[in-house]
């Protein structure tokens, strides 16, 4: 069941990429849609290992920069700098339909299997985990699946909302 709520989460963010953005990380800063979907991969792996059985989870990303980041661009105009914190949000079910709620602000993401910030969990509006981590945050944030050559970076950069939906089959 785990292998088909991720080959959805990737095929989500296919069409992501499609409509707007890449799944890669824009120079310098971090990716709304790796953000979402990592997200919502440790997220679930957390709540299924403090014994919650969820059903779906969807999460959404949004970069957030600040007017004193920005730089001046070759053209004069300004030019937003590369986001340092994602905002992200996540709804979901348990299986006995109980509502799951993820909010917070993520500062790093490592290879699909590590988000770092400030998170909070929360199902039927109660809290069952705050967390500064999620995931194997002890993987190297560089690392790639070996079978995979290595790809530039897209000059494509993330501006909106990103929502990755994962949902198992029954």
């Amino acid at each position: 069941m785990r292998l088909l709520r991720t080959m959805a989460a990737l095929g989500a963010c296919g069409i992501a990429v499609a409509g707007a953005a890449a799944c890669e990380p824009a120079a310098g800063g971090l990716d709304s849609a790796a953000v979402a979907l990592t997200t919502d991969r440790t997220a679930t792996s957390t709540l299924e290992r403090l014994t919650f059985d969820v059903a779906w989870l969807s999460c959404s990303a949004r970069a957030l920069t600040r007017a004193a980041e920005s730089a001046p661009a070759a053209d004069g105009t300004t030019a937003p700098a590369a986001p340092r914190e994602v905002e992200v949000d996540c709804e979901g079910e348990t299986d006995d339909g109980k509502a799951i709620t993820l909010d917070g602000t993520v500062t790093e993401e490592r290879a699909g299997v590590c988000v770092k910030g400030d998170m909070t969990a929360r199902i039927a509006k109660k809290v069952v985990f705050q967390a500064t981590m999620l995931g194997d945050c002890s993987a190297a944030a560089t690392a790639r699946p070996s079978s995979r050559p290595a790809r530039p970076a897209p000059a494509v950069t993330v501006t909106e909302t990103v929502t990755v939906t994962a949902v198992p089959a029954k």
